[in-house]
């Protein structure tokens, strides 16, 4: 790639990630000895930190627009450096986080091509959160954020399931289906994350864009290209995979993936510091209608393969005809299809929060009818989890009035952090201190 160059970590901190990449990503080195087998045709993956060349070097949106961008923090308003590394930090974390919850189900594909794509994503999400550090070690953030580099790397790299900065990277997974719909949805939040800071007025930050982006393209497709196979597969009966498991997973997952750009009101301040070019309400309606593309095709796919007969120009008509009267074509139910959640269904961010709107936008006044609703609509072995007792139990403190659901929404996740060192032993620290070769004879 001509168009970019790459760069390493110092030392010790490229050697805390290789030594988080050991505990949870053990599966790296089978990746890299069968790259050539399951992508023949891409560059073999590199862990190093890559910039973008040409980029534009004026602010592109917000009140300096025009303005040279900044290549360090201590350029920037104050104000503007500290969301900067806010988001810096909460990318990191999600980049890490995303590789803890994909472990847990990895061994559980029934493919191996889909389980080796997976595989390939943890190890570029892993080349991201690098990125994110890179950043972080790269300029002086101390003066901002009080804490110095070692401190916020080893801050990153020691969070786990359950202390990530984000609820989605909070969730474990109970399947391999998460895995799959996880891409699909979290991972196109990640694009569009992405897409906007690519115009971020903090130079460093919007170079690191594009060969991320690259990147996350193939994550997109590590989550379609499996579902498309597998709404085939239910359309002809395997008892692998069903469509109401694919849409329980989607009921799982669509609402969090909607949190993920913030409370719908707020992003202002990010415009106008000119770090991305939209407001959460406008990203996140973007990516709710995309979502929606997405499914619809899904369905077409599942229609053609029960209904053979029909080819590309015949199956819209069925499928506008099934979502319009809500019946049956040749034997297909309207609710065999998949569909998107209700915006405001199982929220606990954002202006929706704890507001009580099942999966088809119905209302309920009831908290235990609700808790049904979702008993009914969410996966099986996601309602025996901690992150769902969670919000069963903030749920029943906002219906009863002990707290509000702003109150609530604090609470959730309850962050549970490692205390800035290695989970494994308090004796080895993911940032270890680099050793210094004395001249002979000195003490």
């Amino acid at each position: 790639m001509a168009n970019v160059t790459t760069t390493e970590l110092p030392k010790r901190y490229h050697d805390a990630v290789v030594r988080w990449r050991q505990m949870y990503l053990p599966d790296y080195d089978y990746l890299i000895a069968t790259w050539d087998r399951f992508f023949p045709r891409d560059p073999e993956f590199r862990l190093c930190a890559y910039r973008e060349l040409g980029m534009p070097c004026a602010i592109e949106v917000g009140v300096d627009q025009g303005k040279p961008k900044a290549e360090r923090a201590c350029e920037m308003r104050e104000e503007a450096a500290q969301h900067l590394i806010g988001a810096i930090r909460a990318q990191a974390s999600t980049e890490f986080g995303s590789i803890q919850q994909h472990q847990l189900t990895l061994a559980r594909a029934q493919d191996e091509e889909e389980q080796a794509m997976v595989l390939r994503m943890m190890a570029e999400e892993l080349r991201h959160g690098y990125q994110m550090l890179h950043l972080i070690a790269a300029d002086e953030w101390q003066p901002i954020t009080g804490q110095s580099t070692d401190e916020m790397v080893e801050e990153i790299l020691s969070m786990q399931t359950g202390s990530h900065v984000l609820g989605a990277f909070n969730i474990d997974f109970e399947s391999f289906v998460d895995n799959i719909v996880f891409c699909c949805l979290i991972d196109r939040v990640g694009k569009y994350q992405l897409a906007m800071q690519k115009v971020s007025a903090y130079a460093p930050m919007a170079d690191s864009m594009p060969q991320m982006l690259r990147e996350e393209a193939f994550h997109l497709a590590t989550g379609v290209v499996p579902l498309r196979r597998w709404v085939v597969k239910a359309a002809e009966g395997s008892p692998m995979i069903t469509m109401e498991v694919i849409q329980k997973h989607l009921d799982k997952w669509v609402p969090r993936g909607l949190e993920m750009f913030g409370d719908e009101r707020g992003g202002g301040t990010n415009v106008k510091f000119g770090l991305k070019p939209m407001k959460n309400r406008e990203a996140q309606e973007q990516y709710y209608q995309e979502v929606d593309r997405v499914v619809r095709d899904l369905n077409l796919r599942y229609l053609r393969a029960r209904l053979p007969h029909l080819d590309a120009a015949t199956a819209p008509a069925a499928l506008a005809t099934l979502e319009r009267e809500r019946g049956s074509v040749e034997g297909v139910r309207f609710e065999d299809l998949l569909r998107v959640p209700d915006r405001e269904y199982f929220r606990r961010r954002g202006e929706p929060a704890f507001a009580m709107v099942g999966r088809d936008g119905e209302r309920f006044d009831d908290v235990e009818a609700y808790l049904a609703h979702l008993v009914r609509t969410l996966p099986d072995g996601y309602r025996a989890t901690r992150d769902f007792q969670e919000f069963v139990a903030a749920l029943r403190e906002v219906a009863t009035g002990a707290k509000t659901a702003e109150e609530a929404s604090r609470q959730m996740p309850q962050l549970r952090r490692v205390g800035g060192v290695c989970p494994c032993s308090r004796a080895v620290r993911w940032v270890a201190e680099e050793r210094v070769e004395l001249p002979a004879g000195a003490a």
